[in-house]
């Protein structure tokens, strides 16, 4: 400590002031009470709990009989999960490629051939089309019909009549061992 009688040094040679120590110490709370007012906003864009809970749907296929179609909901979205006939399969696989609007082999749109799994949705303007229940007529191809404008869908949910300009979408799924599928996990069928 400087004496009286002896000058003190001038501030740019001492060592560290207070003043260096409060301007440290304003900055440090500066980020500290940025990074909390961020937080929030953050943290809120981040999807909610329920939105998480429709990410996937597991559905069990046991009880769904060959030639009987079920509709589940994943992510707010009707899917048609059917379990094909033998004669449903042979008809969707003996279908000439060239007559079909938007052409895609029965194959390509399966992991496995007795199940189909559809996004049931109509591609012309978003109805819901018919053919899950037995009194709901299934369209002129066996697999589904859409009221809304005419259009027909085929047992492997081509689009077949109508003005619906493609197939009906294939979700992302993965069929598991245990007899169940799960809706939104895995990937789609190659196209």
């Amino acid at each position: 400590m400087p004496t009286a009688h002896e000058p003190r040094p001038p501030p740019s040679t001492r060592a560290g002031t207070r003043r260096d120590f409060l301007y440290l110490a304003t900055g440090a709370m500066g980020v500290v009470g940025t990074a909390a007012a961020l937080w929030p906003l953050i943290d809120t864009m981040n999807p909610s709990a329920d939105v998480l809970a429709l990410a996937s749907t597991e559905v069990d296929l046991a009880p769904i009989e060959p030639g009987m179609a079920i509709t589940v909901t994943w992510q707010g979205k009707p899917v048609f999960v059917r379990r094909r006939t033998e004669q449903e399969i042979r008809q969707a696989r003996s279908v000439d490629l060239a007559a079909l609007r938007d052409p895609q082999r029965d194959e390509a749109r399966v992991y496995e051939p007795a199940w189909l799994i559809v996004i049931g949705i109509c591609t012309h303007l978003g109805c819901i089309p018919l053919g899950n229940k037995p009194s709901e007529p299934r369209g002129d191809w066996g697999g589904w019909f859409c009221p809304c404008h005419g259009s027909h869908y085929d047992t492997s949910g081509r689009v077949r009549k109508g003005p619906a300009p493609e197939n009906l979408y294939l979700p992302p799924y993965r069929l598991a061992g245990d007899g169940t599928v799960e809706i939104g996990v895995g990937e789609t069928p190659a196209a």
